[in-house]
């Protein structure tokens, strides 16, 4: 792993990793046993972290979700898929970079991927535009989700993206038609679709290849159909930067936030730290997310999974009727 990038709320944790690094560097230069000074540390660090991590504002979750370091979906493929095979382009305009497409096996079964892909450094970001498709990347889904309905493999995508590119090339090419065209074939495909927020879902750009039967999300990821700068700047035009905290908490773009509103099946729980500090571990918890979640679909019928998946949608946005108000003179 490359070295890890602290934010800001980070910096105590920084402090005293450094300080136990340090500490293990002397002790092995020196040949001095100082076992028992980094015991202290690391369980003081660690006490540290759990204190930090356990009471994060929506705004701190916000960017662990686009934390440099995080994994993207390349690397949870690479970690919980084998033999995978990418399929590139739409067939009508050229091959999109910011989604991934293909397919692999799952436990030894058969799936469809797609999935966000963001870059490492700035050179893979300008090629994958920091993960904002075009309409030919939501094509090329598209194009995947169909081959999977027609040789019965499950689907399973990953979300990590700002949102639809917002270009002007973008909307010529009909950017809303695809990520609309999306959402009406994704809620009628014959055969499982299993959604794992695992960074920022963003918008459009993410609800485009994120109607399914189930949705998981890690537990500092993030989703909602506005970014809090964007927010705060269409409500609070030049008090906007102050007040980005502040929408982060009115959006309820938390994982929390949405499993309480039902809008979300699962939280999956994040290595302490984030899980860029430890891709292993939540690949394994991811795998065995998926896994559970694909077995129970699996068992249910054609007819029964499309029933399922309708109420699951229609029972979002509940609202009740009101008394209609009449107003006299």
């Amino acid at each position: 792993m490359s070295e890890i990038t602290y934010l800001d709320f980070e910096k105590p944790i920084a402090e005293l990793e450094n300080k136990i690094s340090e500490l293990k560097k002397y002790s092995a230069e020196q040949k001095q046993d100082l076992s028992y000074e980094t015991k202290t540390l690391t369980e003081k660090c660690e006490k540290l972290k759990t204190d930090i991590f356990s009471s994060l504002t929506p705004w701190q979750k916000v960017q662990i979700a686009r934390h440099p370091n995080r994994p993207h979906t390349l690397e949870f493929i690479s970690h919980i898929m084998t033999d995978f095979v990418e399929l590139h382009g739409d067939r009508h305009f050229v091959d999109d970079k910011a989604i991934v497409s293909g397919f692999a096996k799952f436990n030894g079964e058969p799936v469809a991927i797609v999935g966000h892909q963001k870059g490492s450094n700035t050179d893979e970001n300008m090629s994958r535009n920091f993960g904002m498709p075009n309409p030919e990347g939501y094509r090329k889904a598209l194009r995947i989700f169909k081959l999977a309905e027609k040789f019965s493999r499950p689907v399973i995508t990953f979300i990590d993206t700002p949102g639809a590119y917002p270009g002007i090339g973008a909307e010529e090419r009909g950017q809303s038609e695809a990520i609309a065209r999306n959402l009406f074939e994704m809620s009628q495909l014959k055969i499982p679709i299993i959604v794992c927020v695992i960074g920022e879902g963003g918008s459009g750009g993410a609800l485009a290849i994120s109607v399914g039967d189930r949705i998981l999300m890690l537990e500092n990821a993030i989703y909602s159909i506005i970014s809090p700068e964007g927010c705060s700047a269409i409500l609070f035009k030049e008090k906007a930067t102050e007040k980005i905290p502040e929408v982060a908490e009115s959006l309820k773009l938390t994982a929390q936030d949405l499993k309480k509103f039902g809008i979300i099946d699962e939280i999956i729980k994040e290595p302490l730290g984030g899980c860029h500090r430890n891709i292993e571990e939540t690949a394994k918890i991811v795998s065995t997310s998926i896994k559970k979640h694909l077995s129970e679909l699996k068992k249910l019928s054609i007819e029964k999974l499309l029933e399922e998946r309708y109420k699951k949608y229609r029972k979002i946005g509940e609202y009740k009727q009101g008394k209609r108000l009449t107003v006299k003179g």
